[in-house]
């Protein structure tokens, strides 16, 4: 059994304990076991577990693996802090908010033998597996993908980090990316914030990614992937998935930890994480010059 720690105790970190307390049926899950979890606030127990210190988390023998669930700027420190102490990591993304800490903090994983995992629950829905199967085998020839949602809380980081989700879908959907330009708009008293960036496939196909954000925008993913054949402007609809998001993620990194994923998979993986993280800061460079 793996003992586990939760580090935050928002929506995320709820949901993190409540699929450990029931795992899918048969699923390498199985193998965690929740032993507390860390909050800034003094709280009761949660679902039946108990609020326990960091030194504690680090220090005791029977807590294997830790689940950072706090607010973006503060993964980078938690990650390293816990892989400092040993102990497995799964991550909500985005990991870091700079590409150079991102390679460091795998560096250190793989130096002491550790699973560092980055959670990608918007390549697990129903919705996106539905359209990576209807992009399979299409030629692109130019497209677009402009996100809107709320105004987001502090502590997201840049634009390209907290929407790193849409840079991750179309990575996974087009493969390896260069920046050609990335701007800005702001209207900060409205709390209002628009980036757009300017990407190019590796066969010099044109992508725009927006990500805009605002009081009362609904939240929403508008496409537009002009193929040789046809022409997408809506991701197709697919019927909700029988297993939750989180514990897909959840069973994904217990694979790991039991060694049952390949390594040709892992290094995938990690080659798509940190290549949209570099992206994701070159974009921040180039919106604020």
């Amino acid at each position: 059994m793996f003992g586990a720690v939760v580090v935050g105790i928002g929506t995320a970190g709820w949901v993190r304990i409540r699929d450990m307390l029931a795992p899918t049926f048969g699923s390498p899950a199985e193998k965690l076991a929740v032993k507390g979890f860390i909050s800034r606030r003094s709280l009761d127990n949660q679902q039946g577990v108990s609020q326990i210190s960091e030194d504690m988390a680090k220090s005791r023998g029977d807590i294997h693996v830790a689940f950072i669930c706090t607010e973006n700027v503060s993964h980078e420190d938690n990650v390293r802090m816990f892989l400092q102490a040993g102990k497995h990591v799964c991550v909500e993304y985005p990991m870091t908010m700079n590409y150079k800490a991102a390679v460091e903090l795998y560096d250190l994983a793989e130096e002491k033998g550790l699973i560092l995992h980055e959670e990608h629950i918007e390549l697990l829905t129903e919705d996106y597996k539905e359209l990576k199967k209807t992009v399979d085998g299409k030629v692109l020839q130019e497209g677009s993908l402009h996100f809107t949602g709320g105004t987001l809380k502090p502590g997201f980081g840049f634009l390209a980090f907290s929407g790193i989700a849409r840079l991750t879908w179309l990575v996974d959907l087009f493969g390896e990316l260069s920046v050609t330009a990335a701007t800005m708009e702001e209207d900060i008293p409205n709390s209002y914030s628009k980036m757009t960036a300017r990407l190019l496939t590796s066969d010099n196909r044109p992508l725009m990614w927006i990500e805009e954000r605002g009081p009362g925008l609904p939240r929403a993913k508008n496409i537009n992937f002009q193929f040789d054949s046809c022409t997408l402007t809506q991701i197709p609809p697919a019927p909700r998935g029988a297993v939750g998001l989180f514990m897909q993620d959840l069973i994904n990194f217990s694979a790991k930890l039991a060694g049952q994923v390949n390594p040709v998979e892992l290094r995938k993986e990690k080659v798509r994480i940190l290549h949209c993280l570099e992206l994701a800061e070159r974009i921040k460079q180039l919106c604020q010059h």
